[in-house]
């Protein structure tokens, strides 16, 4: 404590001392540098006074900045715009009456002399093949002729298969090979309703006729509807629909357009409206054009007109 008080006196006594031997001001000087302490008015910042007065005027700010009204169009560009439109009047009247004219007279396709003009139906070509379900000439037909063919040239033609048989007078059918057959052949026309592509209901025809003896054995027909993504159920429905009265009248109806044809023997290939190859009693008969896949190709070629 005493070490304490010893140390503050000696402050005490060192600021006495300084205090003593700093001189006083003047009056002058003080009165002076209480002068200067106060802030002056006229230093204050001032906002400079505008030359000329604002005021807001909200029409004149909006109509200052309007576009001046464009002038009024000149009547030549009026002139070349009617112009151009009776140009496109008239393009399109004579492009009308050419297309008329074409379409009553179309132009002829020549031919080479010395040879007999080939025949060009419209379109696709038609393509029929004329069958009984279980017949062993049906398959080889399908197999080394018909579906080869349609690999090759699906785009040109018009496939129909229709099938074979007797009309019966209590609008039934009689079928060569017994009742089976029958039923094999609504169940082939029932995918062919169902799946119109050809790829599908001709494979699947292709899948039964390979064991064609089994027709209608519905192990077989499940599997090969199974292969070709045809939906048995719904293929069930179309054969017993109308407790068989639709399928019936599809057999028919196929029946009546082989007979209407003059086809008997299955298999009969027909192309464009015309007999083209039987196959009959296990080999190929009245083919002038010759029974191979090639020969059959070449003329659908002939026949196709895109």
């Amino acid at each position: 404590m005493g070490a304490h008080r010893a140390c503050s006196e000696h402050r005490t006594v060192y600021r006495q001392q300084r205090e003593n031997t700093t001189p006083p001001l003047p009056p002058s000087e003080i009165n002076t540098s209480a002068q200067s302490s106060k802030p002056s008015p006229r230093s204050r910042y001032q906002y400079p006074e505008p030359d000329i007065p604002f005021v807001m005027d909200e029409k004149r700010a909006y109509l200052g900045y309007r576009a001046p009204n464009p002038p009024p169009r000149p009547m030549a560009a009026f002139k070349r715009q009617i112009k151009g439109l009776v140009l496109i009047v008239l393009v399109a009247l004579l492009f009308a009456w050419n297309y008329r004219v074409y379409l009553a007279h179309p132009a002829s396709t020549g031919s080479i002399p010395g040879q007999a003009p080939v025949a060009v139906a419209k379109d696709l070509v038609p393509l029929e093949a004329h069958i009984m379900s279980k017949c062993p000439d049906a398959r080889d037909c399908l197999r080394d002729l018909v579906l080869p063919t349609m690999m090759k040239a699906q785009d040109k033609v018009n496939f129909t298969l229709s099938y074979i048989g007797t009309p019966t007078e209590n609008d039934g059918v009689d079928c060569k090979h017994g009742p089976s057959e029958c039923m094999g052949n609504i169940i082939e026309l029932c995918a062919a309703h169902l799946y119109p592509d050809p790829k599908i209901n001709l494979g699947f025809t292709m899948c039964l006729t390979r064991e064609y003896s089994s027709i209608p054995d519905r192990t077989l027909v499940e599997d090969c509807a199974l292969e070709h993504a045809i939906d048995i159920k719904a293929l069930n429905d179309c054969a017993t629909e109308d407790d068989g009265g639709f399928g019936i009248g599809m057999l028919r109806a196929s029946v009546r357009r082989s007979k209407n044809a003059g086809v008997t023997k299955s298999c009969t290939v027909r192309l464009n409206e015309e007999i083209y190859c039987i196959r009959d009693g296990g080999e190929w008969k009245d083919c002038p054009h010759g029974s191979g896949v090639n020969d059959l190709v070449i003329a659908i070629e002939k026949l196709y007109r895109p």
